[in-house]
């Protein structure tokens, strides 16, 4: 179903952009939310669907990439590769330059949240909102990248997914999947906090692991989609219709996790004139716009204490400049090693 030319990279930037709108009402003190929750009755926000948009994405692509890995050290070591490059460059590069937005009587190398920063934030788990002392006085206090806090659920993605490997019949595997949807959709909606206990102690909220796990695993039901370019056309209408439709009879939260993985994945896995090259422009950005926007928000408001708007006319170019800078340089050299272990399995 999936080409190489294709609009998913375009869509990523598109869903980084869109988390950028309503980090920028939240980081500029706006006491309203961003258009979309205004227009929706708070049913759904610009970033919900950035957020929800990639790991519908993801769900698609890293089901595929399963499939086709050599083992599960092969799969792990290529989904490493994806995620903490550019995670340990942020936080270094936090640590090293927080004591420019520092305001606190403890000297800077004498407090220890300092020290345990980048470990907790490497742990995925447990992570560490801020550092003390940092981005105080900023009407979003003690958080300096918030944005972070999807990773720990994006590998906790990964890691269902592995399981997946050590069942052996295609048609098994797909009868796997429809039920791993069917179940997260019936716990988002009916049962979010079923085993709290359980999910807490991994610092997880179940509300959110069932609800991003239903988005997982539409994109991953969707990889058995095969259909006509006029079907495909008629799902794209119709789901578009229906999402209207929900939003306006306040029932979204119960058509959302079909519709938006089916308009999300029948878009990318097209190719449209222009938008199909974004990824060779600019290349996959997606990923690096995402961690560096929080922190260049947080510090542009700390310096300039811009309104909404002016934050966000600032800090998308930056956030975009700074992805861009990460593809380029951590992130693409770093998946230059990314068939290490593919390689020996042939062998």
């Amino acid at each position: 179903m999936i080409s190489r030319s294709n609009n998913f990279d375009f869509l990523r930037l598109v869903f980084a952009s869109l988390v950028i709108i309503t980090h920028s009402y939240a980081l500029s003190g706006a006491t309203q939310g961003d258009p979309l929750s205004q227009l929706t009755n708070s049913q759904m926000e610009f970033s919900y669907l950035g957020v929800h948009g990639f790991f519908i994405i993801s769900g698609y692509l890293i089901f595929k990439s399963l499939l086709r890995c050599k083992g599960l050290l092969d799969y792990y070591w290529k989904r490493l590769l994806r995620l903490f490059p550019a995670l340990i460059v942020v936080l270094l590069i936090t640590v090293l330059l927080a004591p420019a937005v520092y305001e606190s009587s403890v000297p800077y190398l004498q407090n220890k949240s300092v020290y345990t920063y980048i470990p907790q934030n490497l742990t995925l788990f447990f992570r560490q909102k801020g550092i003390d002392g940092v981005f105080e006085n900023n009407p979003y206090k003690h958080s300096i990248n918030g944005s972070l806090w999807t990773i720990c659920y994006e590998f906790s993605m990964y890691v269902m997914v592995s399981l997946l490997f050590f069942i052996r019949k295609k048609a098994f595997i797909k009868t796997v999947v429809i039920l791993l949807f069917v179940s997260s959709y019936v716990l988002s909606i009916y049962y979010p906090y079923f085993l709290y206990g359980l999910f807490h102690k991994l610092a997880l909220g179940t509300n959110h692991f069932y609800n991003l796990m239903c988005f997982f695993a539409g994109g991953m039901v969707l990889t058995y989609l095969n259909a006509s370019k006029r079907t495909e056309n008629i799902l794209i209408i119709t789901s578009f219709i229906i999402l209207i439709i929900s939003l306006y009879l306040n029932v979204f939260k119960y058509t959302c996790y079909i519709t938006l993985p089916l308009l999300v994945i029948l878009i990318g896995e097209r190719s449209t004139r222009y938008l199909n090259k974004v990824g060779e422009v600019i290349g996959d950005t997606s990923y690096g716009i995402y961690i560096y926007s929080f922190p260049i928000q947080q510090a542009l408001m700390y310096f300039f204490k811009f309104d909404t708007v002016m934050l966000f006319i600032f800090s998308l170019p930056l956030s975009i400049l700074l992805g861009y800078i990460s593809w380029h340089l951590i992130e693409k050299k770093a998946l230059g090693y990314k068939d290490l272990f593919a390689k020996k399995a042939i062998q």
